[in-house]
């Protein structure tokens, strides 16, 4: 995890971000909109929302591998799509501060968000290869390797991490990952992640984009 990566959280859905065009005009109040997202987790409509997107990766990932078998890869993303960071994100009033952070990585505490487990889990029935690819340092490696064989996602081929001496961007990182285990011979049939920048770039046949109004990484 990056240090830009609560940069503007959406926090709060205003529009917030630190790309921002300049406005003339009063954004929407930032309490308001932290209501608004609470509202949106306490109702239940994320959970449902995480749910559309996972049900049809987990189809296509199942019908995929059984009509043309191969050398398949799935790529999974972390925060906000395989393990949820919403306990810590209401501890710090969804601000950032990074030895808070820091602190609950070592945790290993994260829980896993179900729908995206259960797209694991087909992946793994079915014999497709899993890569982690994830904004975390390679200083979060122990901890998250705890954290993912504590929910269940111990099974993978690699957790891939940004090397400690990283500037490039999120879309930067990825692509060029999912770009080098193209070249070792694998077919990404699918890719999910949470921010735009997970999915953009190429190398992979289908991206599913899971829903997050908490945060935003260009």
């Amino acid at each position: 995890m990056i240090s830009s990566r609560f940069l503007a959280p959406t926090l709060l859905a205003a529009g917030l971000t630190a790309c921002a065009a300049p406005t003339s005009r009063e954004p929407a109040n930032i309490s308001s909109a932290k209501f608004e997202v609470k509202a949106y987790i306490d109702s239940g409509a994320y959970q449902e929302d995480l749910a559309a997107v996972a049900a049809p990766a987990s189809e296509w990932i199942r019908h995929r591998a059984r009509t043309r078998p191969g050398k398949l890869a799935v790529i999974f993303d972390i925060d906000e799509t395989a393990l949820s960071n919403l306990p810590q994100m209401h501890e710090t009033d969804w601000g950032y501060q990074p030895a808070v952070w820091d602190a609950w990585v070592a945790k290993s505490a994260a829980p896993a968000i179900d729908p995206v487990r259960e797209v694991y889990q087909t992946a793994r029935q079915e014999n497709v290869a899993v890569f982690f690819l994830t904004g975390r340092k390679e200083s979060d490696r122990t901890a998250t390797v705890r954290n993912l064989r504590q929910q269940g996602m111990g099974d993978y081929e690699a957790l891939l991490v940004r090397p400690p001496d990283s500037k490039e961007s999120a879309v930067i990182f990825k692509t060029a990952e999912r770009k080098r285990l193209t070249g070792l011979g694998y077919t990404i049939i699918a890719n999910l992640g949470d921010q735009q920048s997970d999915l953009d770039g190429g190398y992979s046949e289908r991206n599913y984009k899971l829903p997050n109004p908490f945060y935003l990484i260009p």
